[in-house]
């Protein structure tokens, strides 16, 4: 679980940083390391990761915590909350791709498989 845990947490700074690249090549190095007072709107696939980045942090509290709580809860079904992490994960992996891409009606079908994947930890704690 702990691998699955970190691995979340990893996709989530991958996820932020991604916004920051494509920032960096919206306004150059010297724009990107000064203070950024007043930066241009964000272009399309910056805004995108921007929004990935928000939805991303409003589910990892919940994420974090079901993992943790499977590794603490004795008779928690550790198994299943893995598989539970791993499908939150890769569809995260998913989600951030096709949301900056842009691909319609796909993006909220992997955003249910994450959600999926949540419940599935939840019930490991029962």
């Amino acid at each position: 679980m702990e691998i699955w845990v970190l691995a979340g947490l990893g996709l989530y700074l991958v996820n932020v940083h991604l916004a920051g690249l494509l920032l960096l090549m919206q306004v150059g190095p010297v724009t990107h390391s000064g203070p950024r007072d007043s930066l241009p709107e964000p272009g399309r696939y910056r805004a995108r990761a921007l929004k990935a980045a928000d939805n991303f942090a409003e589910n990892l509290p919940v994420f974090l915590g079901l993992g943790l709580l499977a590794l603490v809860v004795e008779g928690a079904d550790i198994a299943q909350a893995v598989l539970g992490a791993q499908v939150f994960v890769l569809s995260r992996v998913l989600y951030i791709a096709v949301y900056v891409a842009g691909v319609p009606m796909v993006r909220s079908v992997v955003f249910m498989a994450g959600f999926i994947g949540l419940v599935i930890m939840a019930l490991a704690l029962f």
